[in-house]
């Protein structure tokens, strides 16, 4: 199975964010970053993508959101995650 697309919209020092990547990496996935901390287009982008998101990090899996880090936790300890990531 390929893996799919892993995109993770990201702020410097934001602690769920680091949190996220680590549970990525802990998986050997690999993923986009973008980082929002100056704003800019990417913020925008990710607005449009995830209507109504506020906080970071948003992670989006072949271009479906998923949320946050506690999202992605909460997935990868009902052993929801690994399917999703095609592991």
């Amino acid at each position: 199975m390929t893996q799919p697309k892993i995109e993770i919209y990201t702020k410097w020092g934001c602690p769920y964010c680091v949190a996220a990547k680590s549970l990525l990496d802990k998986k050997g996935v690999s993923y986009q970053e973008y980082d929002l901390t100056m704003g800019g287009p990417k913020r925008a982008e990710m607005l449009e993508r995830v209507p109504g998101a506020t906080t970071v990090p948003q992670i989006l899996i072949n271009g479906k959101a998923y949320g946050g880090f506690d999202d992605i936790n909460a997935l990868d300890r009902a052993g929801k995650l690994n399917p999703i990531l095609g592991l």
